[in-house]
């Protein structure tokens, strides 16, 4: 739960981003978080049998390591001694609890029970983590104060975690929420935003901590959010803490005063918020409150147990940790009855693009620092070996790809504004090689010809003849009309039948006049009687002009 009503009080400072924001980032997990999460989506008790909690971890995780986001599960320890009291509240009359003495002051933190259901989820959860690659810290408290450890150490770059008070461990940047899917978002909250708008520290936070109550403490009686965010700010960040530590419950009322006196305070403020002496002294006679309570309120904030920095434990799950394939497989098959084809389809290509995403990432690196390395000769062999296609996946642009040494992956779909940022030689030679094809294509490419363009060229050639033949001497243009002959062309003169396509061409001329023309051949041979040349070509003409009238 973390600090009552801080969630709305933070509203003003929520940003919704989108899921990209998170690429190429190292997160930490509050596991217990995200089980919850997910278990309460699956509330059906078939649906929990089915292990569908397990199932949608796998697909928030797969999404995540897509985008190059390193996460870190972190998981709870021991409930601590200053809890036990809301512990008890929360499981009602549980055995476990009840075996404790649960005096803050003189009991030690309480183990959780391993054999429960909700740690067995958890076990489960990290098995399959850790075959993706993902490492686990266990803490040795609050899951929520490790988290916020590492990434005030700037180790991490925010922590998903649901517990308000993640900002009084010291967070910087928490994500609160995360959705998949195209338009897949995270909600998150900056620390440095909710000093800039509301003007509330670390310090500050906590005193609405002491005020309004949590997970360690039960608050002051008739402060409501409004009138303690307003007490906090008039003290300041600064001194809230001296004031709260030094003067205990009657803080509130001074400062409540001091702000009647000062006019800070609305006067309906009074009415939801007021705060009578009398009623707040009795109530403070029959819940009377240590002395050193709110110091050790404050204590477990600034001074969670957890592993520090610099311990073994934290140092070894930054050490890189590698993707199981094999231990994938046969986790799949246990929990969700998946073929070891099914559990590569679906996790194979989103590795792939987490390695293309670390080579786009060296090549930025190299170029920022100045240092041109060309691409042949980068140490780092590129995990893509060619471009295939151009895509579009619900209306982004992408490139099929055939990937280099990815076990188990020949081709998948990426976006293209990755594949252009990681290798953009590989498109470059994709597009010659387009280029190249559809040369190829054009020069391979038949001209068109058949029986449709087989009469244009008889019909041009037919008008070369007629153009350059010259009729016989003494026949004129009025009295004959026939197809002209050139040398070149051999006619078979004897052949009763002239072949099928001179007969068709022929049938389209005019019909001469046969009685003009045989007058006409006769004076010709009778003019020319010494020149054998010209009673050759009459005699030709005649047998021709004979062979027209057969066919007509």
């Amino acid at each position: 739960m973390g600090v009552k009503n801080l969630w709305d009080i933070l509203e003003s400072c929520k940003k919704t981003l989108p899921l990209h924001h998170l690429q190429n980032k190292r997160v930490c997990v509050d596991l217990s978080y995200w089980l919850i999460q997910l278990q309460n989506v699956t509330k059906n008790p078939a649906l929990k049998k089915d292990k569908i909690y397990l199932r949608n971890l796998f697909h928030r995780l797969r999404a995540l390591i897509a985008l190059n986001c390193s996460l870190i599960f972190v998981t709870d320890g021991s409930i601590p001694a200053i809890k036990l009291s809301t512990y008890r509240q929360r499981l009602g009359s549980s055995s476990e609890v009840s075996r404790v003495e649960l005096n803050s002051q003189s009991t030690s933190s309480l183990p959780r029970n391993k054999g429960s259901e909700f740690s067995c989820m958890v076990k489960e959860a990290k098995i399959l983590g850790l075959a993706l690659g993902i490492p686990c810290l266990d803490g040795l408290e609050e899951a929520e104060a490790e988290c916020a450890l590492l990434n005030a150490e700037s180790l991490c770059d925010g922590c998903f975690s649901a517990d308000s008070d993640v900002f009084l461990f010291g967070a910087k940047t928490v994500y609160r929420d995360i959705c998949l899917g195209e338009s897949g978002y995270v909600i998150c909250y900056e620390m440095e935003e909710i000093e800039r708008k509301l003007g509330f520290g670390r310090n500050s936070l906590i005193s609405l901590a002491l005020l309004l109550g949590g997970d360690y403490s039960q608050g002051v009686h008739g402060i409501g959010p409004e009138t303690a965010c307003q007490i906090v700010k008039f003290v300041g960040d600064d001194n809230v803490l001296h004031r709260i530590t030094s003067e205990g419950l009657a803080f509130a009322k001074k400062a409540k005063a001091s702000m009647k006196q000062g006019q800070v305070v609305k006067r309906n403020a009074g009415k939801e918020n007021g705060l009578d002496h009398k009623k707040n002294m009795s109530e403070s006679k029959q819940n009377p409150v240590p002395d050193d309570h709110f110091m050790q309120v404050i204590n477990a904030y600034l001074k969670p147990r957890c592993h520090l920095p610099e311990s073994a434990a934290v140092q070894r799950v930054f050490i890189p940790h590698p993707f199981q394939r094999t231990k994938l497989q046969q986790i799949c098959e246990q929990f969700f009855g998946w073929s070891p084809e099914i559990t590569d389809e679906y996790i194979l290509p989103k590795i792939a693009e987490r390695d293309l995403r670390r080579f786009a990432n060296l090549r930025y690196a190299s170029s920022d620092l100045g240092v041109g390395i060309l691409f042949h000769e980068i140490p780092v062999t590129c995990p893509v070996s060619a471009v295939l296609k151009r895509r579009k996946v619900h209306g982004r642009e992408c490139f099929e790809v055939s990937w280099e040494k990815v076990d188990g992956l020949k081709t998948s779909t990426v976006p293209a504004e990755l594949v252009e940022s990681a290798c953009p030689e590989k498109i470059a030679e994709f597009l010659e090689r387009k280029d190249e094809e559809n040369n190829q294509k054009r020069r391979s490419k038949p001209k068109k010809c058949g029986n449709k363009s087989a009469p244009n060229e008889i019909d041009r050639q037919l008008h070369e003849l007629s153009l350059t033949t010259e009729p016989p001497q003494g026949i004129t243009n009025q009295n004959l009309t026939y197809p002209s002959i050139v040398e070149t062309e051999v006619i078979d003169l004897l052949t009763p039948s002239p072949p099928l396509r001179l007969c068709s061409k022929v049938t389209r001329c005019q019909q001469p006049n046969h009685q003009n023309v045989d007058d006409a051949i006769d004076v010709s041979e009778s003019e020319n009687e010494a020149s054998p040349e010209h009673a050759r070509k009459a005699r030709e003409l005649r047998l021709f002009l004979a062979s027209i009238n057969e066919q007509s």
